[in-house]
């Protein structure tokens, strides 16, 4: 009786998946809300930031006005306060120009200067406060002192240091005005000045 031989192939068991391996603590991606919420206090710093920025730049540039205005209501005072204490007369040609008579000095033009401010808008002197060698009318080399005046007045003093009616009792002058410097992107800058009353100490008054 013959036998029969019977042979089995094997087989090989089913392979696993290697396991992922777990997200190292602390390496989690950012959430789209995350990302949106952060970049939102971003740009709230950054706003801050240009802000403080900005403000810092105009503080600049309105200080630089302010000493440029003073600077130069200092030396207009100074060469007008001169002329007025030598002066030996005066005539009131309105309340923003005087012309005075000043012994040994300005002899091309009989020792007469006048000071005034031109109100106009434009013009080599437009408002500006300034020195003429001469009378009001004259076509001499104007001297600008001060620019950038918003008001301006002189006003006249007698002995008494009550308002002078005539050039005759004036004794004493004084100078008010306004500088203001303005820019397109700053808050205008304002200085206001107002002279001491300067002495005509050789002029002879009633």
């Amino acid at each position: 009786m013959g036998s029969t031989i019977s042979s089995t192939t094997p087989t090989e068991p089913p392979r696993r998946r290697a396991p992922r391996a777990a997200p190292a603590a602390g390496t989690r991606a950012f959430s789209l809300v995350e990302l949106i919420v952060g970049s939102s206090i971003a740009s709230f710093v950054l706003v801050g930031v240009l802000a403080a920025f900005l403000m810092l730049g105009r503080s600049g540039v309105n200080i630089a006005n302010y000493a440029d205005a003073e600077a130069q209501l200092r030396r207009g005072l100074e060469d007008f306060s001169q002329d007025v204490r030598m002066a030996s007369g005066i005539v009131w040609n309105s309340s923003s120009s005087i012309t005075l008579t000043v012994p040994n000095n300005y002899t091309s033009t009989s020792n007469q200067v006048t000071y005034a401010y031109d109100s106009a808008t434009t013009g080599a002197t437009a408002r500006s406060f300034y020195r003429v060698p001469g009378g009001a009318s004259s076509t001499a080399t104007r001297s600008v002192y001060v620019r950038n005046i918003s008001s301006f007045s002189f006003a006249r003093y007698n002995r008494l240091d009550s308002t002078a009616a005539n050039d005759a009792e004036t004794k004493r002058i004084q100078i008010q005005m306004n500088v203001r410097t303005a820019n397109s992107t700053l808050v205008a800058a304002n200085t206001t000045g107002v002279s001491a009353s300067f002495l005509l100490r050789n002029k002879v008054a009633n």
